[in-house]
């Protein structure tokens, strides 16, 4: 074998920073090189514009020079602070802007995913300068974050197929800083299940509560959009009093089934300590029965052995049987999933991870962006992952 010269350490080096002060250089040259040629259409179009002023109108009312303003644009090349020439009226964007401001979609995404995993507008800018090579203004990452409104606003418009079997139906509670101090908002939340297993988180909506106002708005506007009901078997809710009473409004056909989790909740909070366990095992008997006849009978031991010691549970576990036991008449694999909010209860502890860092939410607008960008990202992740239980049922 011929004599080979090893590649030693400090060669690579040297590779290294040759490679790193070409290309950065480089891209150097090309940012300096776009900005005097967007700054001079800038200054030019200024220009042209009050001599024509001047020419039209030769009494002196014409427009006059003011200066320059600041404006960051973000291209693939990196961040762009222009001086944009401007009068006292108008200024005077470059003509050929909009074609250089086509943001790469790596730092778009990037200030979107910043955004939504609770960082400050001022510290996503710091990052994004990681990429771009300069620090992005918090003013900037503040327009970028308002592009999601358009499709917020496509999400709430957009027709829905009447295909969904089973519609889950809760509310989530997060806190708004407010003029006149932090307060907390509802958020009506509706995730559709189809007979084969595919899952959609069909709608959300901001409000003040959970009246029943409030909720036959939400499920008037599902209507409107093409969610009929007419394949709809069954709607699990969280047992809310306005709920139910606008179900009957909107949806009176379908079979409604009550949380269980949220009943057993609302049940055990209202106990004695020393009666807690008995009367959580007597409760659970009634939803793990293996038949509707067995959990009625679960009931009535449950009424028998607490109704001296817990009138007002009693009876308003009685009132709420019927919905409470829907689940029976559905394929037995099914009952676990359908007796519970379960399912969507997991989207809001996804919605709660990624707001924690926020502490609350700037304003109103800046709740809807966030739980969009977070439902938007759950539905084409789910398109081919079903859920396996209600697929065995089609």
């Amino acid at each position: 074998m011929g004599n080979v010269t090893p590649i030693t350490e400090q060669f690579q080096h040297f590779v290294k920073d040759l490679q790193e002060s070409f290309w950065g250089d480089l891209n150097g040259k090309a940012q300096a090189a776009m900005k005097a040629l967007l700054e001079e259409k800038s200054r030019q179009a200024r220009d042209r514009f009050v001599c024509r002023e001047a020419y039209e109108r030769r009494e002196g009312g014409g427009e006059h020079r003011n200066g320059y303003y600041e404006r960051e644009i973000v291209t693939r090349l990196g961040t762009l602070r222009l001086r944009i020439a401007r009068t006292r009226g108008r200024s005077f964007l470059p003509a050929g802007m909009r074609a250089f401001q086509r943001r790469a979609e790596d730092v778009l995404l990037l200030i979107r995913e910043a955004f939504l995993r609770g960082i400050s507008t001022r510290q996503v800018g710091r990052v994004v300068g990681i990429v771009t090579g300069e620090a992005v203004s918090a003013q900037t990452v503040s327009t970028i974050t308002k592009s999601l409104d358009r499709l917020v606003r496509r999400f709430h418009e957009a027709a829905l197929k009447d295909e969904w079997a089973y519609l889950f139906l809760d509310g989530v509670s997060l806190r708004v800083r407010r003029p006149a101090g932090r307060k907390r908002v509802q958020m009506l939340v509706a995730y559709g299940v189809r007979r084969d297993g595919q899952r959609r988180l069909l709608a959300f909506q901001r409000s003040q509560g959970e009246s029943e106002a409030a909720w036959e708005g939400f499920l008037r506007d599902l209507y409107r959009r093409g969610l009929e009901g007419k394949n709809l078997q069954l709607i699990v809710t969280d047992g809310c009093a306005g709920l139910a009473a606008a179900l009957q409004t909107v949806y009176s056909r379908v079979a409604h089934q009550r949380c269980w989790v949220h009943k057993m909740r609302n049940i055990l909070e209202k106990v004695r300590k020393r009666d807690y366990g008995a009367v959580k095992a007597d409760a659970q008997a009634i939803y793990q029965a293996e038949t509707l006849g067995r959990a009625q009978r679960a009931f009535q031991n449950f009424q028998a052995r607490w109704r001296q010691a817990y009138p007002s549970i009693v009876r308003q576990l009685q009132r709420d049987l019927p919905e409470l036991l829907s689940f029976f008449h559905f394929p037995r694999h099914l009952w676990k999933k359908l007796r519970t909010t379960n399912v969507i209860e997991r989207c809001f502890v996804e919605v709660r991870r990624r707001t924690r860092p926020m502490v609350c939410f700037v304003n109103l607008q800046s709740v809807d962006r966030i739980v969009f960008s977070i439902f938007n990202r759950m539905n084409p992740q789910w398109k081919n992952r079903t859920l396996h239980t209600f697929t065995q049922a089609a």
